[in-house]
């Protein structure tokens, strides 16, 4: 056991870090979770129905789940690294006994705790509007545990590759918020024009959005296997890059 004392210390650390300033990590998504799902689930969807004849405060919350923990994984880990390398933490990182791998994954761990921390609360908050039970706690687990990790990820890069503040939440507002809005967390696949389906096609979050929906109320644009593949495999890709990254020490070694 001693061999993970390092892995353990630096997993408790990031989980410490978030967890330190709750109120600005925890709290604010639940908050404008509540008013996402109060104002368009509630007051204004009450009477809209969705893909077989799904209630919309039904059909809307498994898409928030999804986007807040997309976020929550992304911001965690974004800041996390770029702090470090801007305080020179990440200098006395590098020169533990830790392996390159187990240095990413306690990053990523700590970032999950995080996100579905995060998740489980928009879900709790849900609970208040309408009571639902989870279909396949399965699938649920799956997604949020690969979900987290593939943005957790995303995060670590941006975290690598950002020079100022600013251009971390440059990736956020240009590119990963319209593909999260467009990845069918407030609309079905089936309400769009056809060229908008064919497109949605090639966004990775519209089937990580289904897979948690198919997961939570047992409806989904696209058959859960696939988006299950998806996941699975942009996880791979993105953690092994940016292991690689790390160990070529990009913008880490001074």
């Amino acid at each position: 056991m001693n061999q993970f004392i390092g892995f353990r210390a630096l997993l408790s650390r990031e989980i410490l870090r978030f967890t330190s300033v709750f109120k600005q990590t925890l709290f604010p998504p639940i908050i404008s979770s509540f008013l996402f799902i109060s104002i368009f689930g509630y007051f204004i969807g009450r009477n809209l129905t969705m893909a077989e004849n799904t209630p919309y405060l039904t059909f809307l919350v498994p898409g928030l789940v999804m986007m807040y923990l997309i976020e929550s994984s992304y911001q965690n880990t974004s800041t996390s690294l770029f702090i470090a390398r801007w305080s020179g933490y990440i200098q006395e990182l590098l020169v533990t006994p830790l392996s390159y791998v187990e240095m990413v994954l306690a990053m990523l761990l700590g970032s999950m705790v995080r996100s579905v921390v995060v998740s489980a609360g928009v879900f709790a908050v849900s609970l208040f509007f309408e009571r639902t039970a989870i279909m396949h706690p399965w699938v649920v687990l799956y997604f949020m545990f690969f979900v987290s990790l593939t943005f957790s990820s995303v995060g670590l890069l941006a975290g690598l590759i950002a020079e100022e503040w600013e251009h971390i939440s440059i990736l956020t507002t240009f590119i990963m918020t319209p593909f999260i809005y467009f990845g069918g967390v407030f609309h079905s696949a089936q309400n769009i024009p056809h060229l908008f389906q064919v497109l949605m096609q090639f966004n990775p979050i519209f089937y990580m959005v289904n897979g948690m929906r198919y997961g939570m109320i047992g409806v989904s644009d696209v058959d859960f296997k696939i988006s299950m593949i998806v996941v699975l495999v942009f996880f791979s890709v993105l953690f092994s890059v940016v292991v690689w990254m790390f160990s070529q020490g990009y913008k880490l070694k001074k």
